[in-house]
């Protein structure tokens, strides 16, 4: 069915409908062979709280912004390979009274999301499943092995979840490691280490992992003149942490 609707003039008017809702600052989506499988509205749980955000399900990306004006006006458009994507079930949230969700994990980012119902849920899982097993088997790669971590939320964590002493409060920052996505103090997480699949530069990791990365890599740490301070904000750079 995929491949019958991929050339049809239905097809393309509503990939040009995606389009225009993401407006200039958007990437174009419309290219040979893509189809717009569904879309819809899944609640995202953000660092600081869950937000709505509206998803856009292709044959061969997943795509999902802001919602500025529903069904005509979207930003922060986010493009996701879907060969890189693996899902898995997800507890309930119980802070916020969540309920039917799942992990969307890629090597660069790794997020949990929510639908109303476990109808939508289970339609949702099993598109993207469908999805991510064709294109695999088209290309004849291996499921993608390495996913970033998942971001503990920022309300789950009042002290330090490696030192288990700091408290966070307005001066003492809640920062997050790169690399398990434990909330962190800043002591906790002085130092940086390449993760290739999230930046070309070296990130922010907590101690505990920044010794097991160095002990990986043979013992050799990465030295302080690899990256400059004039970096990106660590907490900045994360599409939910300002929103």
């Amino acid at each position: 069915m995929v491949d019958r609707l991929a050339n049809s003039e239905a097809n393309s008017k509503r990939i040009a409908v995606v389009e225009s809702c993401f407006g200039a600052a958007g990437q174009p989506l419309a290219i040979p062979g893509r189809v717009l499988i569904g879309e819809g509205i899944l609640t995202k749980l953000c660092r600081k709280k869950p937000k709505l955000r509206q998803f856009f399900l292709f044959n061969d990306i997943l795509v999902y912004g802001n919602i500025v004006i529903q069904k005509k006006k979207y930003n922060k458009q986010h493009i996701i390979p879907l060969e890189s994507v693996t899902i898995d079930t997800a507890p309930d949230n119980t802070e916020y009274d969540l309920r039917n969700g799942w992990l969307i994990k890629t090597p660069t980012k790794s997020f949990t999301v929510f639908a109303a119902t476990a109808t939508e849920k289970s339609e949702w899982m099993n598109h993207i499943g469908k999805c991510v097993g064709d294109l695999l088997q088209k290309s004849g790669k291996a499921p993608t092995g390495e996913h970033a971590a998942v971001w503990v939320p920022d309300s789950e964590a009042s002290i330090c979840m490696r030192c288990q002493r700091a408290k966070f409060t307005a001066v003492n920052r809640r920062h997050h490691c790169r690399k398990c996505g434990f909330v962190v103090c800043g002591p906790c997480s002085e130092k940086r280490h390449l993760l290739p699949s999230q930046s070309s530069r070296p990130v922010r990791v907590c101690d505990f992992c920044y010794d097991m990365l160095t002990a990986a890599n043979g013992g050799r740490p990465i030295r302080q003149d690899q990256f400059n301070n004039s970096a990106v904000s660590e907490e900045d750079d994360d599409d939910d942490s300002s929103d």
